[in-house]
C-alpha cells in the first residue's frame, strides 16, 4: 500500500498550498477517516469547476495543485486532488481510467471531439474499511443543476461511479472500456490516447488542443 501513501509529481500533497488546503477543508470535520474523505469529496467536486475544454497536455496541468489553483479542470485532476488529500490523512488512493459515452453531452462538446466517447475518463479508487471504493468528483453542482441530472454523492462505503440512467430513465453514462488503476498519473499514456481519439484537435504547430468558454457557460446560455 506505500505507493499509494506517497506524495509524487502529481499526487503532490507536500506542497504547502495544498496542505494548507487540505487542513482549511477539515478544520470542522471529526477525526475519522470517512467523515474526512466525504468533506473533501464534496470540496473538490464543488469548488473545483468541470470544464473539459481547458484539457492541456501539459504534464504541470495534470496535477491536484494545479487543479486547485486553477478553480476549474476536467475529471482526471480533480480525481487526482482528491486521492492527493486522501494520500495526505493516512488514506491510500489511485487513479482509475475509463472511456465513457455521455449520452448527455452538449452539441457543442460532441462537435469538438466529434465524438460522443470520453477517452480516458478519471476516477478516484480509495481504500477505505478494508476495501477499494470508486470516488468521481468530477461534475460540480451548479454544472449538474444546469443539466438537470443529480450530483453523484459518495458516502465513503460504496462506490460513486456515474449512474446508467437519469432518475427518468434516460440513457446517462456509459462505461465502455476499462484501462486499469495506476498509482500515479500515467500522463504519457493519456496524452497518447487523447492524440489517438481525437487526432483532429492536434495541428502540427499546436502542442495541445484548446477551446474557449467552458460547460457551465454553454449549457447555462441554452436554458
Amino acid at each position: 500500500m506505500e505507493r499509494y501513501l506517497q506524495p509524487t509529481e502529481f499526487f503532490d500533497y507536500d506542497k504547502p498550498e495544498v496542505q494548507a488546503w487540505i487542513a482549511d477543508q477539515l478544520a470542522d470535520v471529526p477525526n475519522d477517516p470517512v467523515a474526512q474523505v466525504r468533506a473533501l469529496y464534496l470540496s473538490v467536486r464543488d469548488s473545483i469547476h468541470y470544464n473539459p475544454y481547458v484539457f492541456s497536455t501539459e504534464a504541470a496541468t495534470f496535477s491536484a495543485s494545479y487543479a486547485l489553483s486553477s478553480g476549474e479542470t476536467y475529471c482526471i485532476p480533480k480525481a487526482v486532488l482528491l486521492g492527493a488529500a486522501a494520500r495526505s490523512i493516512g488514506i491510500p488512493s489511485r487513479l482509475g481510467l475509463a472511456d465513457v459515452r455521455n449520452h448527455l453531452s452538449s452539441p457543442k462538446l460532441i462537435e469538438w471531439l466529434q465524438s460522443d466517447i470520453f477517452r480516458m475518463h478519471g476516477f478516484i479508487e480509495l481504500y477505505l474499511n478494508g476495501r477499494w471504493v470508486k470516488a468521481t468528483p468530477a461534475f460540480n453542482r451548479q454544472l449538474c443543476e444546469l443539466m438537470k441530472v443529480e450530483p453523484l454523492e459518495f458516502d465513503g462505503v460504496n462506490d460513486s461511479i456515474f449512474q446508467e440512467y437519469t432518475e427518468s430513465g434516460q440513457a446517462h453514462m456509459e462505461y465502455v472500456q476499462d484501462h486499469g488503476v495506476f498509482d500515479d498519473v500515467p500522463h504519457e499514456f493519456i496524452v497518447a490516447g487523447v492524440r489517438e481519439a481525437y487526432g483532429h484537435l492536434f495541428a502540427e504547430d499546436t502542442p495541445q488542443p484548446a477551446i474557449s468558454g467552458s460547460l457551465e457557460e454553454e449549457v447555462g446560455g441554452r436554458r
